[in-house]
């Protein structure tokens, strides 16, 4: 497959998973009165977009040839792609709106970028290599 279709699968992934994040943010924040704990709504966010992040790397973004992958094997780099991911992603968020005094919401926003731009990388390279 060709490196600027898989990116753009990617780009369709990241933004179907940033309108599910930004939806349970929202949700979480807004009507279920987690009003102003958006550490606990972007965690709960991140978390769920991964289950449906996980299988479309696996079977459309990064589909491979051999179909003996070991899956336990693949859930378990794609949880430390998501680790290392996240991580960056959530000290930037802290960084915006701690450091910054950003709004939080476009703070989650600005995160979605260096989230996406890391995990990308080390699937690719790791994960489904």
């Amino acid at each position: 497959m060709k490196e600027s279709i898989r990116i753009f699968r990617f780009i369709i992934i990241g933004t179907m998973n940033a309108l599910i994040m930004a939806l349970v943010v929202w949700l979480m924040m807004e009507s279920l009165s987690f009003e102003g704990d958006y550490l606990v709504a972007n965690i709960t966010a991140y978390v769920i977009a991964q289950i449906h992040n996980f299988i479309w790397c696996k079977y459309w973004i990064f589909p491979t040839e051999k179909r003996k992958n070991n899956i336990w094997k693949q859930i378990l780099f794609f949880c430390s792609a998501f680790g290392i991911a996240y991580t960056a992603q959530f000290l930037f968020l802290i960084l915006l709106v701690e450091g910054l005094d950003v709004n939080e919401y476009l703070a989650q926003f600005l995160g979605l970028f260096i989230y996406g731009g890391v995990n990308f990388v080390v699937n690719k390279k790791i994960t489904f290599k």
